[in-house]
């Protein structure tokens, strides 16, 4: 097992949600970390019977004066035992672990995740950190970061396996969308905007389908986690900046996967999209479990200048540019220093394919590998990363 930089005190008294999509390591973890907690896995179809009946049924199922975790995977797949979960906490004083692979029937349901009462964590794909010495990022471009993926020794078969999981289990199961065949359709267009701002009006022209439906696509990729939009920096915006977000998968692997390929398309505008996916997802990640609070943004002007990505949060303004290429010249750095006029206090940083970190103009070059095992040379995280 990987070591995970995923935190939870087993002596807290708080109750938690570990949000993820499916195959990040969720359930593997918890099983590792919390071995004698009660366990109800809702995936089995025996316990989500059961407790489907009658929500209740929960509470009869913990032994009187039980003081030890309950975890509660897939916790979406019965949102209403959310209010027992409540309950259980105010009367009984319980302490919860409930998991989720999917935000939509949650948000649908109305529920407010416990009022408050349970801390919310996300796991992520292996981070480049966490794989240590094995992080690899040619093998990392093409297999992502997905635990099994990377243990594997069929990750592609794996992979086709996983996105066709998701479409089955995840979409079809819970009557997300009654045309199957359309939404598959989507996810192969959608993975030609890897990177890219969006269109929803060209995309619906593509699949055969409407602004409305593509959007609402677009909303059920987030719901499940397995994707996310980024908006424009606009805060004191000093130029006229597009107002389109921009799309990510969120594994490289899995957008390489559902991504066809085909004698017209260059490498290089696939490798460039996955050099982004696998930065994205690495500085998601680290946000997430350091607790450092930032916001994702990308800018990009009418006149075409651009920043992929923008972080901002109480620690800072970082601006990160991503570069296949081996050697940089100033005209690569054009759309930081563009930026930095605006924004005088950004720190701006070049993650690039060469060996050696320098700065040129103010700005600091990174070698990519560099900069994804080391994120600390680019975040500006408090207390060196201290947990919580």
């Amino acid at each position: 097992m990987f070591k995970r930089l995923l935190n939870i005190d087993p002596n807290s008294q708080q109750s938690y949600f570990l949000f993820g999509p499916r195959g990040t390591g969720k359930t593997s973890w918890l099983r590792y970390h919390f071995k004698d907690s009660l366990y109800f896995d809702l995936l089995k179809e025996d316990t989500y019977t059961y407790l489907l009946g009658d929500a209740t049924r929960l509470d009869a199922s913990i032994p009187e004066g039980y003081n030890k975790w309950i975890i509660i995977d897939e916790i979406q797949k019965i949102p209403a035992l959310l209010d027992e979960v409540h309950r259980l906490i105010e009367g009984r004083k319980l302490r919860f672990i409930l998991t989720g692979s999917s935000a939509r029937k949650l948000k649908r349901s109305g529920v407010n995740l416990l009022a408050g009462r349970a801390l919310i964590k996300h796991m992520h794909p292996v981070t480049a950190i966490e794989q240590a010495n094995h992080f690899d990022i040619a093998k990392s471009l093409h297999t992502g970061h997905l635990p099994t993926a990377l243990l594997t020794s069929q990750p592609s078969e794996y992979l086709k396996s996983y996105v066709a999981t998701y479409l089955k289990e995840e979409v079809l199961h819970e009557s997300l969308t009654r045309n199957i065949a359309l939404f598959a359709r989507f996810l192969e267009t959608a993975s030609f905007s890897q990177g890219e701002t969006l269109n929803y009006t060209e995309i619906a022209r593509e699949i055969g389908s409407s602004r409305h439906t593509v959007e609402n696509f677009f909303t059920i990729l987030e719901d499940l986690l397995i994707s996310a939009r980024l908006p424009v920096f606009t805060k004191r915006a000093k130029r006229d900046v597009v107002m389109a977000p921009k799309f990510y998968f969120f594994d490289v692997g899995v957008y390489k996967t559902i991504r066809p390929i085909g004698v017209l398309d260059s490498p290089e505008e696939i490798d460039g999209a996955a050099l982004e996916t696998i930065c994205l997802q690495e500085f998601r990640a680290c946000n997430d479990y350091y607790n450092l609070g930032y916001q994702f943004y990308y800018w990009r002007t009418r006149a075409q200048q651009e920043v992929d990505f923008i972080l901002y949060g109480e620690h800072g303004l970082i601006a990160i540019e991503v570069k296949r290429k081996k050697k940089i010249s100033r005209k690569d750095l054009k759309g930081l220093l563009t930026f930095k006029e605006d924004y005088p206090m950004v720190s701006c940083y070049l993650l690039y394919g060469g060996d050696e970190k320098q700065t040129l103009d103010g700005v600091t070059l990174l070698p990519i590998s560099l900069a994804l095992k080391d994120a600390n040379l680019l975040l500006k995280s408090p207390a060196d990363y201290a947990h919580n």
